[in-house]
């Protein structure tokens, strides 16, 4: 029998409610429906002292979690959707993100963000938040993009005394697949190579790790064997890993779904032009989201993401170079 990535979600979570009484799940209908996406269902009726039901202001939940945090438990916060987390800005980037660092005590806080597009789900729905929260010292970001990493990095996070910003994917909550949950099992800030190769490097994370390796997949019945990179965490970031992949395919395409301005992938190049300049062949380059608010109709959305198609089409430009 398979498991799903959400499915690996809530066990992780069951798991830490099991094993650690400083655990407990805040969010908006995460008790009484098992949340948007049911990643909660069930454990309220397990644990009813330990998951609740949020009030609709992502301001108060993360400010109730900072201070539980700051009281010794260790939070994990589910939003409805990454979107409306930059409700919570404030208590995220202003509070637990700089907290140890002005008084010494840590805030062990995970916040669940389900994040990027599916087909129909809007503007207000689909955004992939782990570029902004990147940007700010105090942070870590993880980007799960296997049902392995779904479950273990889940863990790890909350064993973190830093504040972690856990960015789920919604696409891949029941379309990825695996026969367990026992995948190699990495730790934080240690990028993984999905996919061996020596033509090219494609630095992906989250859902665009599988969109990649569809593009190299088809690249390599013309002969181009493609190395894709999954990041797996944004900040830390591996960039030993990176640029041990770009030392062998001397080229670079960094993929992610967010918005093109600024971001990951224009970490992924900028750091790469810095300090791998000369492991370069060609120019990096990088692929993301159309610099547009996320369309609703679900052939826009597929066409304002990268696609197979457009990362087969940026990598034959990168190895025409």
């Amino acid at each position: 029998m398979s498991v799903t990535y959400i499915d690996a979600i809530r066990e992780a979570q069951e798991k830490l409610l099991r094993e650690d009484n400083r655990v407990f799940l805040y969010g908006q209908d995460i008790a009484t429906f098992g949340g948007a996406f049911k990643a909660t269902k069930g454990l309220a009726e397990q644990f009813p002292d330990r998951v609740f039901d949020a009030p609709i202001s992502e301001d108060a939940m993360i400010g109730m979690a900072v201070g539980a945090a700051i009281e010794g438990m260790r939070p994990i916060v589910e939003m409805q959707f990454a979107d409306f987390s930059s409700l919570a800005f404030n208590q995220i980037i202003n509070q637990a993100a700089t907290h140890f660092y002005r008084t010494g005590v840590p805030i062990p806080l995970t916040v669940r963000l389900p994040s990027g597009g599916t087909p129909g789900s809007g503007p207000f729905h689909s955004q992939s938040m782990e570029g902004i929260y990147a940007q700010y010292p105090g942070l870590v970001v993880l980007t799960p993009a296997t049902v392995s990493d779904a479950y273990h990095m889940l863990l790890d996070g909350v064993a973190l005394d830093d504040p972690v910003i856990y960015c789920e994917h919604k696409f891949l909550y029941r379309w990825l697949k695996a026969k367990s949950i026992n995948g190699d099992h990495l730790p934080i800030g240690q990028a993984r190579i999905t996919r061996p190769g020596k033509h090219a490097t494609v630095v992906a994370y989250s859902a665009m790790v599988h969109e990649a390796v569809r593009a190299a997949d088809r690249l390599a019945q013309d002969g181009w064997e493609i190395e894709v990179v999954d990041l797996r965490s944004v900040k830390p970031l591996d960039l030993d890993t990176i640029l041990a992949s770009v030392a062998r395919t001397g080229r670079l395409l960094a993929v992610g779904e967010a918005f093109p301005w600024g971001g990951v992938t224009a970490e992924v190049v900028s750091r790469v032009t810095e300090e791998g300049f000369h492991l370069l062949d060609a120019p990096p380059q990088r692929l993301n989201a159309r610099d547009t608010p996320v369309p609703y109709h679900p052939k826009l959305w597929a066409a304002h993401r990268p696609t197979p198609e457009s990362i087969c089409e940026a990598l034959r430009k990168l190895l025409s170079f």
